[in-house]
Parts: C-alpha cells; sequence; structure tokens
C-alpha cells in the first residue's frame, strides 16, 4: 500500500478506452523496478516500446512508475489536459496513482516517493526538467537518458533543430548515463541517421525517438548487468557543441541570408516557433503600400534560378509558387504559407497555398518588394 503521503503528487484521471490495455502488477520482487520520465508524444514512443517489452515472458523489468510534467491547459478550450506520456500510459491501463507530476524533480516530497519505489534504473526521454544531483543518486543502476544527436555534438535543449539548421546531413540518436554537467555522461550506444533535405524537425524528432527505443530496449539487459557502465564511452567534451533553446525573436527570416540557410531555418523551426516574415506590397497604380506578415511553412531552394539585376527585391510566381529573392543571388521557393496577415490587422488570409489561382491574382496585382528591418 502507499501511504497518503506518497498520493499527494500523483494526479487521477479518468483514462480513455483504449484496444491496447497492458495490466500492470504493483510489486514484482523478481523483477528490476524502473521509472520512466518523459513528457510530449514523442516520449510515448519510448514508453510503448518499455511496456512491451516489460510484458513479455522473459522480461526482467517492469515499469514501477512515470514521471511526467504536469497538466496543461491546450487547444481552443484551454482544458487542463495530461501530458502525451501521461495519457498514453492511461489509455493503456497503467495506474494513474503510479504517475507523478512534480512542478520540479528537485521537490523533496517528489524525491521522497521516489526512494519509496527504491528503483534500480531510471529513463529519461524528453522529460523537460532538470534532475538535480541527489535525484541522481536514487537509482542504484544510474539514470539512462535518451539524446536525439550523436553525442557530444549539440548538447542542449534543441538538438534536432539546431542540427537542422546547420544544415547537417548526418545525424543520430545516443543512450548515455545522465551526470549532473548536462548531456555530457558517457555514452553507451548511438545509431547514425542520413537527414534528408526536406525533412522538418518534428518529423525527425519523432523519427529519432522510434530509433532510440529501440536501442534502449536492445541494451537494456546489458545496462541491468552492469556491462554498459564499464562499457560506456567518456564523451571528448572538446568536441562537444550546443543546442540552446530556441526562442520566438529566432523564427523571423532575414532575405538577406542565402537561401539555403533559410530554408534549413524553416526546416528546423517548423511546428513551434515557426518562421515569419514581412513584405511590403504595393499598388503598382495607386501607390498605396501594406506591410504583410507571412508565416513560412514549408521551402524549396532554387539553385537553378539566378538573381538578376532589378529582380533583387522583388518577389515573383513561377510555376505556381512565391520566389523570393535572398542573399548571394540565391532564390528561395514558398510553396505553403500558413497566414498572410496585414500589420495593421485590415487583411488576413488563413491556409494560403501558393499554388492556388486566387492567391495567385492577389498577388499578381501588386509589385511585392521586401521589406528590410534591422
Amino acid at each position: 500500500m502507499y501511504s497518503p503521503s506518497l498520493l499527494r503528487r500523483f494526479f487521477c484521471f479518468n483514462s480513455a478506452s483504449s484496444s491496447s490495455v497492458t495490466t500492470f502488477s504493483s510489486t514484482n520482487s523478481k523483477k528490476m523496478s524502473l521509472v520512466f520520465f518523459g513528457s510530449p508524444q514523442v516520449s510515448a514512443t519510448v514508453l510503448d516500446a518499455l511496456f512491451n517489452a516489460s510484458a513479455a515472458p522473459s522480461s526482467s523489468f517492469e515499469v514501477a512508475a512515470i514521471v511526467t510534467q504536469p497538466p496543461s491547459r491546450r487547444d481552443r478550450g484551454r482544458k487542463l489536459m495530461p501530458s502525451p506520456v501521461a495519457q498514453h500510459a492511461l489509455d493503456r491501463g497503467f495506474p494513474s496513482e503510479l504517475i507523478f507530476t512534480p512542478e520540479r524533480a528537485g521537490e523533496e516530497t517528489f524525491l521522497s516517493s521516489l526512494r519509496a519505489l527504491q528503483p534500480e534504473l531510471c529513463i529519461t526521454a524528453a522529460y523537460g526538467n532538470i534532475l538535480p544531483t541527489k535525484f541522481l543518486n536514487i537509482p542504484s543502476l544510474g539514470t539512462v537518458n535518451i539524446h536525439p544527436s550523436l553525442l557530444p555534438f549539440y548538447r542542449g535543449a534543441a538538438p534536432v533543430q539546431r542540427a537542422l539548421q546547420d544544415g547537417v546531413k548526418e545525424t543520430g540518436v545516443s543512450l548515455a548515463f545522465t551526470v549532473r554537467d548536462l548531456d555530457a555522461g558517457p555514452v553507451i550506444a548511438r545509431e547514425r541517421l542520413e537527414v534528408d533535405d526536406q525533412i522538418k524537425a518534428s518529423d525527425l524528432l519523432a523519427l529519432l525517438f522510434c530509433k532510440g527505443s529501440k536501442l534502449l530496449i536492445n541494451k537494456l539487459p546489458s545496462i541491468f548487468d552492469g556491462s554498459a557502465k564499464v562499457n560506456a564511452e567518456p564523451q571528448d567534451d572538446s568536441k562537444a557543441t550546443l543546442a540552446p533553446k530556441i526562442t520566438p525573436e529566432e523564427s523571423w527570416l532575414s532575405f538577406d541570408e542565402e537561401a539555403l540557410v533559410l530554408h534549413n531555418k524553416v526546416r528546423a523551426f517548423a511546428g513551434w516557433p515557426g518562421t515569419r516574415a514581412k513584405v511590403l506590397v504595393v499598388d503598382d497604380k495607386s501607390s498605396n503600400h501594406n506591410v504583410l506578415e507571412l508565416k513560412i511553412i514549408t521551402t524549396i531552394v532554387r539553385p537553378d534560378y539566378k538573381i538578376q539585376g532589378n529582380d533583387v527585391n522583388d518577389i515573383t510566381f513561377v510555376k505556381g509558387a512565391l520566389l523570393f529573392p535572398c542573399g548571394g543571388c540565391t532564390a528561395l521557393e514558398e510553396t505553403f504559407i500558413l497566414y498572410i496577415k496585414a500589420v495593421n490587422d485590415k487583411l488576413a488570409e488563413s491556409n494560403f497555398l501558393i499554388s492556388n489561382s486566387y492567391n495567385q491574382r492577389l498577388f499578381l496585382s501588386f509589385l511585392v518588394s521586401l521589406v528590410c528591418w534591422s
């Protein structure tokens, strides 16, 4: 039985019905105890792999508890919703009283509850909370993190986004022991992945966590028997690069930069915070003008199109797409714009598909020049 003090930091929601429900036992002395930490949808992929592996007859471990971000208000109704990991666990039939949602992982109430579970191993996958030293001392076999980069490259909060922003041709996923320094622990294993030049951050992140979950299941036996820690490869800190958190201010595109740089930024910032641009629309008959804000969703670099002379400031239509002149006489094709918004809020269009003939006529009736801003 769990004491009332243990239950205080749990949240309870009615779990939705699911076609895939797993039966969980509260204790099993023959199996290793594992606690999973994760929050977004990509983390649910890892949790699902752990659930499936733990349910196998030959499994040596069980998922004893789940730690995730507290419920938050999402969607249009602003309803208080559990994290995707919590919802997935409930859908799989995991006991709601074994789901922790501390505001911070350093809360003493939470740490006391975790100590009471006596976990051998903790697994983290995009949990979203800093783990203090007093937490790291609790699991006897340590804490293992799934990190979506080839460590020591891209340590930090946004490894996938920063890798795409840099235009890397190869990335990967790493399993590493967690230490106090950020993403600096010994690496158990890595898996490499070639990066398509059109893939966006959300798709790449999902792919890497899918590969990471398989890598984790494959390496769990060696983690449990201790050989993974003995054989883990220390990182070369001299080769480390950082992947700092993205800020909304970074979402603006400056067309002084080359097309490839902007294309990589659009891919990297897809979803959140997105990428935005401002253009000046001038009526060639009346000379009236308006500043529009565009949210750019999909782009293509046009190496076959070179900007000439007087075209350096003009946005044109070419084969059903907007062509933006960029730095170095390069061109960027905008194939999908989510919305058009006038800075003075007098004009708004949603789901602005460039191939749409109405939208082509809208732009072709104007001479469009780039807005320069610092």
